[in-house]
């Protein structure tokens, strides 16, 4: 159920067996990041700007693949 009216978009990294699934929605200005198996439970909320700083700390650390991906970024 689609609670906030965000749309959703699953990570192309998370897992091909279904088990492993993430996905984010951007909303006022908030990063918003829950598993999609299970997409009523808790979700993660960040501020637009912390997300940015995540997304490079990827990128930076060796997590090129990550961090360059569209969807990672906010």
């Amino acid at each position: 159920m689609n609670r906030d009216n965000a749309r959703w978009s699953k990570s192309s990294y998370s897992g091909g067996s279904g088990t492993e699934c993430v996905e984010i929605a951007v909303l006022n200005r908030r990063v918003r990041v829950r598993d999609s198996k299970d997409p009523g439970r808790s979700r993660l909320d960040f501020a637009i700007g912390t997300w940015g700083e995540f997304a490079a700390s990827l990128r930076q650390s060796g997590g090129e693949e990550a961090g360059a991906h569209g969807r990672l970024e906010a």
